[in-house]
């Protein structure tokens, strides 16, 4: 059973800025100007939600100095919103207890379930909700695990459960997240596509390049950096200096911490997308062995490369993400 991959890095503080800083996306040519959101984009009212930190309400885009997350506001029987970080790399949502004592529910005795992450594995309790709803998803009778912790202090994961004919608006921008039922909108003329297959309990994968290197790329909006299994890294080894190679560790939502390896890698391919200069972290990840995605170069690609753009549409109707790229009077990282 596939559960919640969010995960944090640490390393020296004044590397990882420096790979924030190296970090860019390119491809296209934008212009200053970014249009209004579409109508049909910007008509639904989003409820309202109290956030006591000075950070925003729904999505947080990601810049030099900060990896962004993307929050949803979700009401679990009838009561919230509560504030759970979207992870498309995860079949499963969860809730932390403080959301469980928000809602009354004592867990019952003996009642776990074992949670698998992107470091490892934790048996955690479970409760029973009669419903959990965000936009036009609607699920009900469901079991959740409960966390300590859910990635920054949410209230808990988002999990693709019910997402097969859905579509998710991400608008770094202006602050909005919308969860709807897709009707197989066609990308905007100022909208990059990347055509995805969806696999293993609705995991996003898309064919991506790493210099001249093919892989297989799952996009993890739950993550906080992007990782790379060991068949990648061994076969980026007589391309990469060892001075481009840092010590660095990965905490996992099951709280494990698993070491890897923080390298610089070639120029990364995701459709017309260019990801330049971009730090990975590459190692014996246990999400990669529960995926049995271990043979082939694999990434999980995660918030500090997603969290660049202005707009992002997972469109798992379509099959396909539509990007907009940042204009070059955003914050962060330039888009060329």
């Amino acid at each position: 059973m596939q559960q919640p991959s969010g995960h944090t890095a640490r390393t020296n503080a004044t590397r990882l800025l420096l790979a924030l800083l190296l970090l860019q996306v390119s491809g296209v040519t934008i212009g200053d100007d970014i249009p209004a959101l579409p109508a049909s984009d910007a008509d639904e009212v989003v409820p309202e939600i109290v956030v006591e930190a000075p950070e925003p309400r729904y999505v947080a885009p990601t810049l030099r100095d900060r990896i962004g997350r993307i929050w949803a506001p979700v009401r679990i029987n009838g009561r919230g919103p509560f504030r759970l970080v979207v992870d498309t790399g995860s079949n499963r949502s969860a809730v932390t207890t403080s959301v469980v004592e928000a809602l009354g529910i004592v867990p019952t005795a003996g009642d776990t379930v074992v949670m698998h992450g992107v470091t490892g594995t934790r048996t955690v309790p479970v409760i029973a909700v009669d419903s959990l709803v965000v936009g036009d998803l609607e699920l009900y009778s469901k079991r959740l695990p409960v966390l300590n912790d859910a990635l920054g202090g949410a209230d808990g994961v988002l999990g693709t459960e019910g997402l097969l004919e859905m579509r998710i608006y991400i608008d770094f921008r202006h602050d909005l997240i919308r969860i709807s039922r897709s009707r197989m909108q066609q990308a905007a003329p100022n909208f990059l596509v990347i055509p995805v297959k969806i696999v293993k309990g609705l995991l996003l994968v898309a064919n991506v390049r790493i210099g001249t290197l093919r892989a297989k790329a799952i996009i993890d909006t739950g993550g906080q950096t992007t990782l790379a299994n060991t068949a990648l890294r061994d076969a980026l080894a007589r391309k990469i200096r060892p001075e481009d190679i840092l010590a660095n560790e990965i905490i996992g939502t099951t709280l494990d911490v698993q070491r890897g390896d923080l390298v610089v890698t070639p120029n990364i391919a995701i459709g017309s997308l260019e990801i330049k200069d971009a730090y990975i972290t590459a190692g014996d990840m246990h999400i990669f062995q529960y995926w049995k995605m271990t043979q082939d170069p694999a990434l999980l690609i995660g918030m500090d490369v997603l969290g660049q753009f202005d707009t992002l549409i997972i469109d798992y109707a379509r099959r396909e993400l539509q990007v907009r790229l940042r204009s070059r009077r955003a914050s962060g990282p330039r888009a060329n």
